[in-house]
């Protein structure tokens, strides 16, 4: 097994491409994973970072959810990036606080792409050892990057490849496969239990009265099928009767908003009805755009920026490969993992003594605050009982508002941020500022957003 290991780091040196700024602000690239298998990876160093101090400058890795949402499109434009869809700065953007370094996860992501339609990931495991893969080509010949530890800051389904990530990158340091320094994962609204979060979707639509007492009780019995389905490990079955679930809500709310449940689903604006299983994946990128752009009250074209002037910019996209052209394949590629649990790697992060942070927006749907609530029970983590015991502590940004509440014991960590969806970092630019820079220790900690 490790002389594999060895054979196939080689075959990634072999197989890297990379280009960048001049001034090395910037560098991006494609690492063949495996052959045939093209993953794509964007590194913005922050103009604020110093590499002097008791303090190390850290690198943020974002990843995006979906399965099949590409992070150097939507995360790094739409999100956290340095500029926005129009290109012009961002004033919230987290690379004021770390380095960014976004990767289209899996392959067939964003510019991410195979050439054979075999080579789609069917496991959060085998994305997991993909992407370890393309930081071993990254950190292991760049002596800058092994200084500046990695936190790496999850949202959706993103949140199932950073722990399993993490584990593989903790297990790869261990063998001396890769020279980085591992601080933990941080879980933005992230879909860690699907069992907890369809089970908590018919109560709190019942409770906001989004569900009268019939639509939340056949909301309620689909979810235990669902719940069923996966103590069963049938989980292609659960992914179907999800996608089910999902359209009997979106019917008897008369359209509630998946991303935030105060909202109906034409306001943001998204299609006025829950899409079915195989059209969700073809349209993955486009639900979560125009989403992200009706919260900034943007209308610029990701796919027109993507697919031209960045492509131009980048140059070394082929020609052939269209970003998020292959979104789909991944999405679909994945349904037989997309119900499956992850809480027993949250667990073992914790046990191993790696930083776990969970942040949570208060009206999210789709990854709501009381799953996430749920699942975190479940650990099995010795310090539960101790952090259960304490008390939150108020969180303000710039006035007297309450923008979050804030719970730590030990190496762990939760978020409740209060007037944010799903996509936090939008919804609440400045308390997710500030929260980026206590999870990652970052020596500039004055939030400016």
């Amino acid at each position: 097994m490790a002389k594999y290991s060895v054979l196939l780091l080689l075959l990634c040196l072999v197989s890297a491409e990379a280009a960048g700024t001049e001034d090395g602000s910037e560098s991006w690239g494609y690492v063949e994973v495996r052959p045939k298998a093209h993953m794509f990876w964007w590194l913005y160093r922050s103009p604020n970072r110093t590499d002097k101090g008791s303090t190390p400058w850290p690198t943020v890795l974002w990843l995006q959810g979906g399965p099949g949402a590409s992070g150097v499109g939507l995360g790094n434009f739409q999100e956290i990036g340095p500029l926005d869809v129009y290109l012009h700065p961002r004033n919230s953007t987290w690379l004021q606080k770390a380095n960014l370094l976004f990767v289209d996860n899996p392959v067939g992501t964003g510019y991410s792409y195979v050439e054979d339609e075999t080579l789609f990931v069917k496991s959060d495991v085998e994305a997991a050892n993909d992407l370890t893969t393309l930081l071993k080509n990254l950190y292991n010949s760049d002596e800058r990057l092994q200084k500046s530890p990695l936190t790496i800051v999850a949202e959706s389904y993103g949140g199932k490849f950073a722990v399993t990530t993490g584990l593989a990158i903790a297990n790869a340091i261990k063998a001396g496969e890769l020279k980085l320094q591992f601080s933990g994962v941080a879980l933005g609204d992230s879909w860690i239990s699907p069992e907890d979060f369809v089970l908590a979707w018919g109560p709190l639509l019942k409770d906001v009265s989004r569900l009268d007492s019939n639509g939340a009780e056949q909301s309620n019995s689909l979810a235990e099928k669902i719940k069923q389905e996966i103590a069963e490990g049938q989980y292609t079955y659960a992914t179907s009767t999800w996608s089910e679930l999902e359209n009997l809500i979106s019917m008897s709310s008369n359209n509630v908003d998946f991303y935030n449940f105060m909202l109906d689903s034409d306001m943001d604006p998204l299609a006025t009805t829950v899409l079915g299983l195989s059209q969700q994946a073809v349209s993955l990128n486009k639900k979560y755009s125009l989403y992200l752009n009706s919260k900034a009250d943007s209308d610029g074209d990701i796919d027109s920026l993507m697919n031209g002037e960045i492509k131009m910019k980048l140059k070394i996209i082929p020609a052939n490969v269209s970003w998020g052209g292959q979104s789909g394949e991944v999405f679909q590629a994945l349904d037989g993992d997309f119900m499956k649990p992850r809480i027993s790697e949250v667990d073992q992060l914790l046990d191993l003594g790696f930083n776990v942070t969970v942040y949570n927006g208060q009206v999210d749907l789709i990854c709501a605050t009381k799953g996430t609530e749920a699942w975190v029970q479940k650990l099995k983590w010795e310090g539960l009982k101790d952090f259960n015991k304490l008390k939150r502590t108020a969180l303000h940004c710039g006035s007297k508002e309450t923008k979050a509440f804030v719970k730590s014991h030990r190496n762990f960590r939760f978020y409740w941020i209060l007037g944010a969806g799903h996509f936090v970092p939008v919804d609440q630019p400045c308390i997710s500022l500030q929260m980026i820079a206590d999870i990652t220790q970052s020596p500039a900690t004055t939030a400016t957003a």
